[in-house]
């Protein structure tokens, strides 16, 4: 991702771009983010962009934050990828940012705003459910169980349930949420969907990247189609650059 062929000016002259996952235990999750942020800064190669995770997967955000200052860095923007705002973008990463602010006090670290919510990451999961339908067969009422992790905070729950609310209104098709740490659970929106009339139900992961959880869906659900994860959709990669803008001009709006 960092072009060691730029020259160390360009490199400089404007922020790096910090993209930090989630992290897991799963190698499937730190290989697909990877992915992700190599489109990412494939769109702009004259940008510095780093990935860095918050724990489970190497490297932290500490090591990356740490080389973009021995880089010559004066700023950098951190873009969390991450699709609500809860604790990990609220608390867990403006402390590790105020850690390393102490450590370079000649580096500004402008943290991002979360991916979602977005209109484009739903329309980017529609694509995923989409790539699962047989054009031939595709069945006249489709449920789609929208799956996420869950919170123990219903405010969150509850925004990430109008993602599937979404869905619905922009392609038809009967969806409900589940989530895979809480209720209601993908069983009980597979009921619902089917006592709705659906003809088939599929699954659509509300996740970045494969990992534990969605395997942990899968199991529960070995009847159902499931559609990927959102991955490295060209809508992310969009909306990473947008994250990126936004932080910059409102970081330079409060030096002017």
């Amino acid at each position: 991702m960092r072009d060691a062929a730029i020259p160390r000016s360009a490199r400089t002259d404007r922020p790096a771009l910090i993209a930090v996952a989630h992290g897991s235990r799963d190698p499937r999750s730190a290989a697909t983010m990877a992915a992700v942020v190599a489109d990412i800064a494939s769109v702009r190669p004259d940008i510095d962009v780093r990935l860095a995770f918050l724990d489970l997967s190497a490297p932290s955000v500490d090591r990356v934050v740490d080389a973009v200052a021995a880089q010559g860095h004066t700023h950098a923007v951190v873009a969390p990828l991450l699709l609500g705002s809860a604790f990990h973008a609220r608390i867990d990463l403006p402390a590790l940012l105020d850690a390393a602010r102490a450590r370079h006090p000649r580096l500004r670290l402008t943290q991002a705003d979360v991916l979602g919510p977005d209109p484009r990451l739903v329309d980017a999961l529609r694509d995923r459910v989409r790539q699962r339908l047989d054009p031939e067969t595709r069945p006249r009422r489709v449920g789609v169980a929208v799956a996420a992790v869950g919170s123990s905070n219903a405010a969150a729950n509850t925004r990430t349930a109008d993602v599937a609310r979404r869905l619905a209104a922009d392609t038809g098709w009967f969806t409900e949420i589940c989530y895979a740490t809480t209720e209601p659970t993908l069983g009980e929106a597979a009921a619902r969907l089917r006592a709705r009339g659906a003809d088939r139900v599929l699954v659509a992961p509300w996740f970045l990247a494969p990992g534990l959880l969605t395997d942990r869906l899968a199991c529960a659900a070995t009847d159902l189609v499931h559609a990927d994860v959102i991955g490295a959709h060209p809508a992310l990669i969009d909306i990473a650059w947008d994250r990126y803008d936004v932080a910059r001009v409102d970081a330079m709006a409060l030096t002017a």
